[in-house]
């Protein structure tokens, strides 16, 4: 009788395993997401933050008017039972030792099975490192420095452009305005110093150089300094007739405020994203940087459109409208769920094997990418971009190539 007993006892566990297999078990995924949430970089952290709360929402609740955005339709992972995404937010301080130790304990302590993050190249070069050591997924959608896809990583997946790519973006977009008259002979970059700084300067100038056209003027600054002057004395000396900035956000409203102080305006000025396209910059020192340029994939889209509802979540959550870097961080998250969706598991060689296979179409994104497909080194190799402009107060606007561009680019730069 005992043995009866006993015996119904573990066959009753064992429909219970059975009925509660990967699918339905799994009622929570946990995703580490490390941004820098205080520091000089703290507001593209909170953007990001925010960014990545409102995918969380796109992906637990059912949001059909989205079109065909992937986990949008349905509430929750469906591969998954319709498990919902938790994210578990680490504050990497704008320090790569910070943020590596916030990957330790992520991974060893709040068990995520997935990792995203961190914006700043530096910092996502070390907590990507330890990702790599765990054999964890880490999927990063913003940053750009070069050296991150060439590292051998298996576990490493880069949704966003690269620096290459919008180096060949600044090359041909400068030779399109050299054909319309101009002046374009003499570049000079300027870029902190940090990984994300230097590594794009680098790409930057030796793309340039292989296309003939040098950087006459190269100009490293620290990332933390706290007065320009002579960076922009320089610049003001030499009379380059383009600049390009390489700079965080604390750094680009310093050069801007510097560059009316000193009461100078380069005929032309580009940004690489970053700092430029901050919410924090555009409300600081929007209306003295008047006809930035800048680099983006994003827009915000008509009125009903997935991007533009996609946008208006997001600004009840963070009081500003999606920037290229925030909806760059979200497409990243977004990539990453997909895959956890379709692997039906959250163990790290079935989500990893789900990113490989990715294959989305332009229609399944936010941004304006030709697609999210991964190379061997765990790049995308679909991502896109296009220049906008800082014109009319506080609003960038594609001005390039022109069978994108809502307006002509506006010259010489205005600053104020």
């Amino acid at each position: 009788m005992k043995f009866t007993y006993v015996a119904g006892l573990l066959c009753a566990a064992s429909i219970s395993a059975v009925l509660a297999g990967p699918a339905a078990a799994q009622n929570t995924v946990k995703i580490g997401g490390i941004y820098p949430l205080s520091g000089n970089a703290a507001s593209a952290g909170v953007h990001g933050k925010a960014a990545i709360e409102t995918a969380v929402d796109i992906i637990n609740n059912a949001h059909p008017e989205l079109g065909d955005l992937p986990l949008a339709k349905n509430a929750g992972l469906t591969g998954l039972g319709g498990a919902k995404v938790e994210v578990v937010f680490a504050d990497n301080q704008g320090s790569p030792a910070v943020g590596q130790n916030q990957a330790l304990r992520l991974i060893t302590e709040e068990k995520v099975v997935a990792l995203s993050g961190a914006y700043q190249s530096g910092i996502t070069l070390t907590t990507s490192a330890i990702s790599e050591k765990y054999g964890i997924p880490y999927v990063n959608g913003e940053s750009v420095a070069a050296n991150l896809t060439e590292r051998g990583f298996k576990w490493f997946f880069r949704v966003t452009p690269v620096a290459a790519d919008f180096a060949r973006i600044y090359l041909d977009f400068l030779k399109d305005m050299k054909a319309s008259g101009v002046k374009t002979d003499s570049v000079a970059i300027v870029h902190e110093n940090t990984e994300y700084g230097t590594s794009v300067a680098s790409v930057i100038t030796s793309v340039f150089k292989d296309n003939g056209l040098g950087i006459t003027l190269d100009i490293p600054y620290s990332a933390n300094t706290t007065d320009v002057q002579s960076q922009v004395l320089q610049l003001k000396d030499k009379k380059p007739d383009v600049v390009i900035m390489v700079s965080y956000t604390s750094d680009a409203i310093l050069y801007a405020k510097t560059m009316q102080a000193l009461d100078y305006k380069p005929p032309m000025l580009i940004a690489d994203n970053s700092g430029f396209s901050d919410p924090s910059f555009i409300k600081a020192v929007g209306k003295i940087a008047q006809g930035v340029f800048n680099r983006s994939s994003f827009a915000i889209g008509p009125p009903g459109s997935p991007s533009f509802l996609i946008n208006e979540m997001y600004k009840k959550r963070s009081g500003d409208d999606l920037d290229d870097t925030s909806a760059r961080q979200m497409q990243g998250f977004l990539v990453l769920c997909d895959a956890i969706d379709r692997a039906k598991s959250t163990e790290p060689d079935r989500i990893q094997a789900a990113l490989k296979a990715t294959d989305l179409k332009p229609d399944q994104l936010i941004m304006g990418y030709k697609g999210v497909k991964f190379d061997d080194k765990g790049q995308n190799v679909l991502a896109a971009g296009l220049v906008i402009q800082l014109q009319d107060g506080e609003n960038y606007v594609a001005v390039w190539p022109r069978n994108q561009a809502k307006t002509a680019p506006a010259l010489p730069y205005k600053g104020w």
